[in-house]
């Protein structure tokens, strides 16, 4: 294995990654444990980018009809001999991925998952020639893959033919081959959590019902199914009256290495491409999740930054899961927490942990409709982790590493900086402090907001952590003066100042630097951030360009308390 070898970036197929040669971490053990620990309805409930969807695409490979053995050649699964034999290749299989069918609204979302069932139902277009089906049997596949008028795209289906579509699939496949199918459903709740958002969610929970519960109950055809998703919804009443349902989520043992990356698997893959140096940084970002008793990583993150590292050799640790989806429920729960619950939110992002009642049957109704509901949100959606299970379903919960803390810190530092800006009054006054020149007045307010946010104190951060920590609110707050030039890491002088400010009408120049001492104190903090100012030059921007009085401010902080110190007037 070579360090040329392709990295699968949002390659989802098996067969593609397999066939174009792309790096592959072996998970067909999920085939035999599968098998094995049998379940006829299987739902796996993980965080998004941890490989549920490749997972669905190896087990549709494998199962299906014409299976091409060799894609297994050499992973887990090609050495039992007898399973494969019994299995590989010998199945019809249903497959749809439902994370595209959410829309802005009721009409349209069932569009789209006629759409998606529709378009699966065009693979099995053999069925209208079957000898074994009857007209009426043909008719109804007919019914599934029947689109609209000249020019339309779209599938068609009346509400009774979408409800029972999955059902009808299964059983005309199972007819024409005479044996059990295979319904695989990926991302089974994000037409639930759409439908939420946008406030159709009722409409959307009787279609999902009447579809689900047709194919996963009473359906002789049906010999397994495996769905995934980020929450169980069991609640929904989707799945009532299964008599055999398998829910493994994150804290089932089952599964716990099949979905995201062992340590093992991660420092094989560095070494595949010579970046054994760059482990510990790897672990520290993206590692620290535990599934069951599994540590793992999220692979959507390793294999991001080894594809970068081969381009960057000296790239730093990115967040990458941030950018695959929004990170609103965060901002949602600063939003709803009370001071308890803040001081909470603190212990976390400061590296320790809480303990806290899991709810993993929440429906999506239930979501925010208190805070508390939302620690169970935060933690199957991988947010949070857990730490140790204290008893059947209370855990510590902790950050699990440094992509998801910066999550947490840019949400904390936006959501401040949107309750900041609500009370215009006392910004005002907070500005028109900075340009008068009066650093008591900066001070006392400075500290007042420190006491309305959360602060970042743990010595497992590096200090200029923590002071960017600082410097972000402080540029958030200033940044209420849309009157006011501002720039943040300004290059001035011998260095970068952290922030420079331009009263063009007033012809004042302000120039800040914003310090975090550990053990030294505040006073120090500030005389060693003004020293900083002189040494450095940092007002020779502002006097370039043409401000006629220069004011710099030294501003040391610490947890929740700051001093602001100036230098003399020019």
């Amino acid at each position: 294995m070579t360090g040329r070898i392709k990295l699968p970036i949002g390659i989802e197929e098996f067969a593609v990654i397999r066939k174009e040669g792309f790096y592959y971490v072996d998970k067909t053990g999920l085939i035999k444990e599968l098998l094995s620990g049998w379940g006829k309805v299987n739902l796996f409930t993980r965080p998004r980018r941890f490989g549920k969807s490749l997972n669905m695409s190896m087990l549709k490979t494998f199962f299906e009809y014409g299976c091409d053995g060799s894609l297994f050649d050499g992973l887990e699964i090609s050495q039992e001999k007898e399973l494969c034999e019994t299995y590989m290749g010998k199945f019809p299989v249903i497959s749809v991925t439902l994370k595209d069918a959410g829309a802005l609204n009721y009409e349209d979302a069932r569009n789209r998952l006629c759409s998606i069932i529709g378009n699966e139902a065009m693979r099995f277009q053999f069925l209208l020639d079957s000898q074994r089906l009857s007209d009426l049997e043909k008719e109804m596949y007919r019914q599934l893959v029947c689109v609209g008028k000249a020019g339309q795209s779209a599938f068609v289906m009346s509400d009774s033919v979408l409800g029972d579509s999955l059902l009808v699939l299964c059983r005309l496949l199972g007819k024409h081959y005479n044996t059990g199918v295979i319904l695989l459903i990926d991302e089974y709740d994000v037409p639930l959590d759409k439908a939420n958002h946008f406030g159709y969610y009722d409409e959307m929970i009787d279609l999902l019902r009447n579809m689900f519960g047709r194919a996963l109950k009473s359906n002789e055809s049906l010999h397994f199914a495996v769905l995934t998703g980020c929450l169980r919804i069991a609640k929904e009443s989707i799945f009532t009256g299964l008599n055999n349902f398998n829910v493994l989520s994150i804290t089932n043992l089952q599964f716990d290495e099949h979905f995201g990356f062992t340590d093992r698997e991660v420092r094989d893959m560095l070494k595949s491409y010579g970046l054994e140096q760059r482990y510990e940084q790897v672990r520290e970002w993206y590692d620290g999740y535990r599934f069951g008793n599994a540590d793992v990583y999220c692979p959507w993150d390793v294999i991001n930054y080894v594809n970068l590292l081969r381009s960057e050799p000296d790239a730093i640790p990115r967040a990458f899961w941030i950018n695959t989806s929004g990170n609103d429920i965060i901002r949602k729960f600063l939003g709803m927490a009370k001071q308890r619950t803040r001081r909470e939110i603190e212990q976390l992002v400061n590296g320790e942990w809480v303990t806290k009642k899991i709810n993993q049957e929440l429906t999506y109704r239930e979501l925010y409709e208190k805070a508390d509901n939302i620690w169970s949100v935060l933690f199957t959606t991988g947010y949070l982790t857990q730490r140790e299970k204290v008893d059947e379903d209370t855990y510590r919960l902790a950050i699990p590493n440094k992509e998801v803390r910066k999550i947490f810190i840019d949400q904390i530092l936006e959501w401040f900086q949107e309750e900041a800006r609500k009370d215009t009054p006392n910004l005002d006054a907070f500005c028109d402090a900075f340009a008068k020149g009066d650093a008591e007045e900066v001070e006392r307010r400075f500290c007042e907001y420190l006491k309305k946010t959360i602060s970042i104190r743990d010595t497992s951060v590096r200090k200029e952590k923590k002071e960017n920590f600082y410097h972000g609110i402080l540029l958030g707050l200033l940044s209420h003066r849309e009157d006011w030039d501002i720039d943040s890491n300004a290059e001035s002088g011998e260095g970068f100042s952290d922030i420079l400010v331009e009263i063009e009408e007033e012809g004042i120049g302000i120039v800040i630097e914003v310090k975090y001492p550990d053990d030294s104190g505040l006073e120090t903090g500030c005389r060693g951030a003004l020293r900083q100012i002189e040494d450095k030059g940092y007002e020779t921007r502002l006097k370039q360009d043409g401000m006629d009085v220069i004011l710099k401010y030294g501003i040391a902080c610490r947890k929740k308390e700051c001093m602001v110190r100036m230098a003399d007037r020019e």
